[in-house]
């Protein structure tokens, strides 16, 4: 990827969260990289392949890190578990503008064909936690569970936590003040939790 692509991507970011995709013109996405339209038509050629280069982009750092940790002969299946916990808990906390524009564009009912070119973005991250798992079912270090569903449960956990930040500190019973997206006492707090209710899903009956 150019430095001008990636430049005209993270700058993109903020703006699609603080307006969302349909609130963003591509004059709008030109101002704010400080670049011209033909730039970002040259790049990309539309909005939509705009906003599908930004899923790809992030996509592509946590695919890398879940390869990594599949394919890691050193660690069970176990570790392997407890690492893509770690990892999508830091990642997805430590990104909050790129899961807002995500979540935000998600659940609207239209755009059918760009929601399809997002999620087969993700599926693929997806596929690799369920190779783990299936690992350690054949292994029988895991019982035989819905891997799918596992991930949802994963995913679903720390997509709620970061939904609303109001919420999460109600649901945590803190100050108005504290931010759980910075806190690593918090951050901690999650992944441990996480570890805990996926063990006991993947490993007792």
């Amino acid at each position: 990827m150019t430095d001008k692509k990636e430049h005209i991507i993270n700058a993109a970011i903020p703006l699609f969260a603080e307006k969302g995709f349909e609130g963003c013109s591509i004059r709008d996405l030109a101002a704010r990289a400080d670049v011209n339209v033909a730039m970002i038509n040259y790049y990309f050629g539309s909005k939509d392949n705009l906003f599908v280069a930004i899923m790809e982009y992030k996509a592509q750092f946590m695919r890398g890190r879940l390869d990594e940790i599949e394919s890691n002969t050193q660690m069970n299946e176990i570790e392997k578990i407890d690492a893509v916990i770690e990892s999508y808990v830091d990642r997805i906390l430590s990104q909050p503008f790129f899961h807002r524009i995500l979540y935000q564009e998600l659940l609207r009912a239209d755009r059918k064909e760009l929601h399809e070119r997002i999620i087969n973005i993700f599926v693929k991250n997806t596929n690799t936690l369920k190779k783990i798992i299936e690992q350690g079912v054949k292994k029988k270090i895991f019982r035989k569970i819905d891997a799918e569903l596992t991930m949802a449960t994963l995913i679903g956990t720390i997509n709620q936590v970061m939904l609303s930040k109001a919420m999460c500190i109600m649901l945590i019973n803190r100050e108005e003040s504290f931010d759980p997206y910075t806190d690593v006492k918090f951050r901690e707090r999650l992944i441990k939790h996480l570890k805990n209710v996926i063990h006991a899903y993947l490993t007792k009956e």
